[in-house]
């Protein structure tokens, strides 16, 4: 496993999107340009999110329309469907669409996603006078007044080497307490926010959902933290952190990297998530440690066209956090 992890370090890193973090001994280069969104060229998918959003209102302000009838689902638990908000880096962008579905099915959940590729907390911040990754449109808050979320998932691993123009170039390896304190801040400044916008369009404060990560093959110390830093967030805030990063990690050793896990029961029953001989399953490409898309990489973002077992997985963990938000 060793040999395998370092033969392959080079091409992986290749491949972090712009999502990985790695230490001082191996820096690796950044992201291509074609990665970056902006507001004068968002990638395709989130056009396709922006019009599917206005579409939506209108169907549901209007179901008559077109033939259709309102949509009747009922969520699995009492009270209504629960209206989901979901941002975050290029690990929302691949699981995106799998997530949906999940929450869809289980909750009758009404479904917003807005990732970003390479982004971080601050890239969501309105009034950052910063060069951002993420457009106005698509800022936590200004989503926040227009949909009205009851639940906002944050999923973000941590962009730490200097991709994301807001961080002003602050770095994992060689500012790491100024990255942990700025990190936090951004955190709380997100979370306060998110509130300020859901009290200015007179609706519910909106439970936020801080996604813990995976193991990092390259600096497990770093996403510990982070993952750490979500959890004293949420307390102080009243909010929840979803530890779907336990899903793709050893039962017994959490923050190890592996490829590959055993199947679970639902892996088991569905043949085409145990994609590995002896009752294994693959959670992450060889060329590709960071992300859970068995599909590779490509130069524009967008939702795993694939079956992807670790995608699947953390999915569910997130979901099951936020049917549990939507029950208090």
């Amino acid at each position: 496993m060793r040999k395998q992890l370092v033969g392959g370090a080079l091409a992986g890193m290749l491949l972090l999107g712009a999502c990985g973090d790695p230490g001082e001994e191996d820096a690796a280069p950044r992201p291509p340009a074609a990665a970056r969104t902006d507001a004068s060229q968002p990638p395709s998918q989130t056009n396709r999110q922006q019009a599917e959003r206005d579409r939506q209102a209108e169907r549901d302000q209007h179901p008559e329309k077109n033939g259709r009838k309102p949509d009747r689902r009922k969520p699995a638990g009492p009270g209504p469907a629960p209206r989901v908000l979901y941002l975050g880096d290029s690990l929302a962008m691949e699981n995106q669409d799998v997530l949906g579905t999940l929450l869809r099915d289980r909750l009758a959940a009404r479904y917003t996603s807005a990732p970003y590729s390479g982004t971080t907390l601050c890239d969501y911040l309105e009034g950052t006078g910063e060069d951002s990754l993420v457009p106005d449109r698509d800022k936590a808050a200004k989503l926040v007044r227009e949909l009205r979320p009851d639940v906002v998932v944050l999923q973000f691993w941590g962009n730490a080497w200097g991709y994301t123009p807001c961080m002003g170039g602050v770095t994992y390896d060689k500012q790491r307490d100024t990255y942990f304190a700025r990190y936090a801040a951004d955190a709380r400044r997100l979370t306060r926010q998110i509130e300020e916008a859901a009290r200015d369009a007179g609706a519910p404060r909106p439970k936020v959902v801080w996604v813990s990560q995976g193991p990092d093959a390259m600096t497990p110390d770093r996403v510990r933290r982070v993952n750490e830093l979500y959890r004293r967030q949420a307390a102080a805030s009243g909010d929840l952190v979803s530890d779907a990063g336990r899903a793709v990690g050893p039962a017994s050793a959490r923050y190890r990297w592996v490829r590959e896990l055993p199947c679970t029961a639902y892996e088991r029953s569905h043949p085409a998530y145990c994609t590995e001989p002896g009752g294994r399953t693959a959670l992450h490409r060889g060329d590709d440690f960071l992300h859970f898309c068995l599909a590779p990489t490509t130069p524009k973002s967008r939702p795993c066209p694939v079956r992807s077992p670790g995608i699947r997985r953390i999915g569910q963990a997130v979901t099951d956090t936020v049917a549990a938000a939507a029950r208090r």
